[in-house]
């Protein structure tokens, strides 16, 4: 009896010390525990908005759980997901010269993490059977061009998320870019912040620049003669965000598509207050423009009235990608060159960036 009794009081001295302990380490590692309970409220948050539904031009596209394992067969898609925290398993290549499609713009977002597989479409579309062999569990295709067939046979084995029916292909804004791939990723109220703070930079620099508000612009490259955006393309929206306006019938005369040649009857459509002009030898190509009987009397040709990109370097790059970690870059070299072409005096022309 006496050892029960003594075994009694050792067991509930044991637990007494036990709970005493327990206790003690509890709030040692309350800092452990806060980590961890912040990082699953994290990881609850991104899974509270699965399923999620995405409506595109070949129907809509249902995402059941986080994505992982990301391939962007948008041409400039993976920079959104870069922006968002993810790193994609392959990419598509389109402008040349970058590991994996990151640009220099977009390379700190990659950190030390291994660049996506780098896939070219040779010009008969994605590489399906090299895209499903990376194992993706979703396929980005906003800023692109998919067909139906394309479409579902990449379906067959991800789920795809196309290009929005109400543009052009090819005619994403890069703010609706971001905040689909937001969605899709479970990040849409970080996609929006995102947004909203490169919108804050255009308007700052327009801010900065008064001259730029309803003055016209118009984005050309002397392509097969002259070659002129229109307004469903990226680069003149960056102008339109600045505050120019475009020629008020651009799109009649280039049809509906992001771009066209245009006759030498409708070089007026060059002669704005600026024309941005990307070319492929910022040494060569001014000079051979101003050459050109047709353009050389134009008033922008006189005045100088231009700024000159060279399309192959960074910034030239980084002009047309126009996503959201692009613009940054774009429009701390692009606005000084506008605000030294629209006064329209050739004596304040802007060095020209050529990274």
């Amino acid at each position: 009896m006496l050892r029960a009794n003594r075994a009694t009081r050792f067991a509930g001295l044991l637990a007494s010390v036990l709970m005493l302990v327990g206790s003690v380490a509890a709030c040692g590692s309350s800092d452990s525990d806060s980590d961890s309970a912040s990082s699953q409220s994290d990881k609850t948050s991104a899974s509270s908005a699965f399923p999620v539904t995405l409506t595109h031009k070949f129907g809509s596209t249902t995402i059941k759980s986080e994505p992982q394992r990301i391939f962007t067969v948008g041409l400039t898609d993976q920079d959104a997901v870069l922006a968002l925290g993810k790193v994609p398993v392959g990419t598509t290549d389109w402008l040349g010269g970058y590991d994996g499609a990151i640009g220099p713009w977009a390379k700190d977002k990659l950190g030390s993490a291994k660049a996506p597989t780098l896939l070219k479409d040779t010009g008969t579309g994605p590489q399906v059977e090299k895209i499903a062999a990376l194992k993706p569990d979703l396929i980005l295709a906003l800023y692109g061009g998919l067909t139906k067939a394309q479409y579902e046979s990449l379906s067959k084995f991800a789920p795809v998320v196309a290009q929005p029916k109400e543009y052009n292909d090819y005619g994403i804004p890069w703010q609706q870019q971001t905040e689909s791939i937001g969605k899709a990723l479970g990040k849409e109220a970080e996609a929006k912040k995102l947004v909203e703070g490169v919108d804050a930079k255009f308007a700052a620099a327009a801010k900065a620049n008064p001259a730029f508000k309803d003055a016209t612009g118009v984005v050309a490259t002397p392509y097969e003669g002259f070659f002129v955006f229109g307004s469903q393309d990226s680069r003149s929206r960056t102008l339109t965000s600045l505050g120019f306006k475009l020629p008020a019938d651009l799109d009649k005369s280039i049809g509906d598509q992001f771009g066209a040649n245009i006759s030498k009857e409708r070089t007026d459509l060059l002669d704005t207050d600026v024309t941005v002009w990307t070319v492929p030898d910022l040494a060569k190509d001014p000079a051979k423009l101003h050459e050109d009987n047709t353009y050389k009397n134009l008033t922008v040709a006189k005045e100088a009235r231009e700024v000159f990109i060279e399309e192959s370097s960074d910034y030239g790059k980084a002009f047309s990608f126009v996503t959201v970690l692009s613009l940054p870059y774009v429009i701390e070299r692009l606005a000084p060159q506008l605000a030294a072409a629209v006064d329209g005096k050739t004596d304040t022309k802007a060095e020209q960036p050529t990274s």
